[in-house]
């Protein structure tokens, strides 16, 4: 596994993990290019706002996903580990997501 210089953590995802949040990825940066030409073309506001709902909405189901997985991953590992830590950094990440 490689590791950044300035980076303590990792998370390895299997193929199928990554194939699906890259697919939300995209998702979410078509949005945005969406919302990028709604801006150059002067379309009106409303429309550029329920398109940005649109965007958000989508992020935070992304988060959503990610969140999951690393309770159910991370989080239980770290547990069984004995590094209770974890549950200081995930109510820290609950309250990023509130």
């Amino acid at each position: 596994m490689e590791h950044c210089e300035n980076c303590e953590r990792s998370k390895i995802r299997t193929p199928e993990e990554k194939k699906l949040l890259q697919n939300r990825l995209n998702r979410v940066i078509g949005q945005m290019n969406g919302v990028k030409k709604m801006i150059e073309e002067d379309r009106y506001c409303d429309d550029v706002l329920i398109q940005l709902a649109a965007v958000m909405s989508a992020v935070k189901s992304l988060a959503g996903v990610v969140l999951d997985r690393h309770m159910h991953t991370c989080v239980v590992e770290n547990i069984k580990a004995g590094d209770l830590s974890v549950i200081d950094e995930l109510a820290e990440l609950f309250k990023r997501f509130a």
